[in-house]
């Protein structure tokens, strides 16, 4: 792979990661809820999520997924349903004040929400098995340009995820009115709630 396509491939999954969608709205909602010490958890579970999608479409789901409208529906219904129940369930919560809840706890369910949401967006599946075979060069190996672009795109969806999570975490922490943050907890839980509405208008082309 050239130094120029590897460029080329860098430019656009950073478009496609930073650009507003699901995991996008997610990232947010969850750090306006939950503030800083969610960063860590949300961008490992955004990549592991990512790892799993590649999986899925290495091992021939992908294709089925582009091809499919009963599976391409199973799927981004799943993952609408999630969403909605994650953003009701915030939106209802109460602030812990009082901090009562372990931390490692919270974070292990911000992490599993973050993986199970970018796992199964089947538009993400299609995308690697779309997107991809784009930058190969069919006369040099195949699997050393797979990795590389692998590990390019899991930087680039690692740095979208700090990025919106650290901002966002970085908003909570600013306000220290429990009003205000009870405001916060209302607006993730619409952000989550807007994110299970978009998956549910993805459609199987285009």
């Amino acid at each position: 792979m050239s130094t120029d396509v590897w460029l080329s491939f860098v430019l656009a999954s950073m478009i496609l990661c930073f650009s507003p969608g699901p995991t996008v709205f997610l990232v947010m909602g969850q750090s306006l809820s939950h503030g800083k010490t969610s960063v860590i958890p949300l961008v490992a579970g955004v990549l592991s999520g990512d790892v799993i999608a590649m999986s899925i479409s290495l091992l021939g789901l992908g294709a089925l997924l582009a091809t499919s409208a009963v599976l391409f529906s199973i799927f981004k219904w799943v993952a609408a349903a999630y969403l909605i129940y994650l953003g009701f369930k915030t939106w209802r919560s109460k602030l812990d004040v009082e901090n009562v809840d372990p931390v490692l706890g919270r974070n292990g369910k911000i992490f599993k929400q973050a993986l199970v949401v970018t796992a199964l967006n089947p538009k993400g599946i299609i995308f690697f098995i779309a997107f991809f075979p784009l930058f190969i060069d069919a006369d040099k190996a195949v699997l050393p340009q797979m990795l590389i672009m692998a590990l390019s795109f899991l930087m680039a969806s690692a740095l979208s995820a700090a990025f919106y999570s650290i901002f966002s975490g970085y908003l909570r922490s600013k306000i220290k009115s429990v009003q205000v943050q009870k405001v916060f907890n209302k607006i993730s839980g619409s952000m989550l709630i807007g994110a299970g509405s978009v998956t549910a208008t993805l459609q199987q082309s285009g």
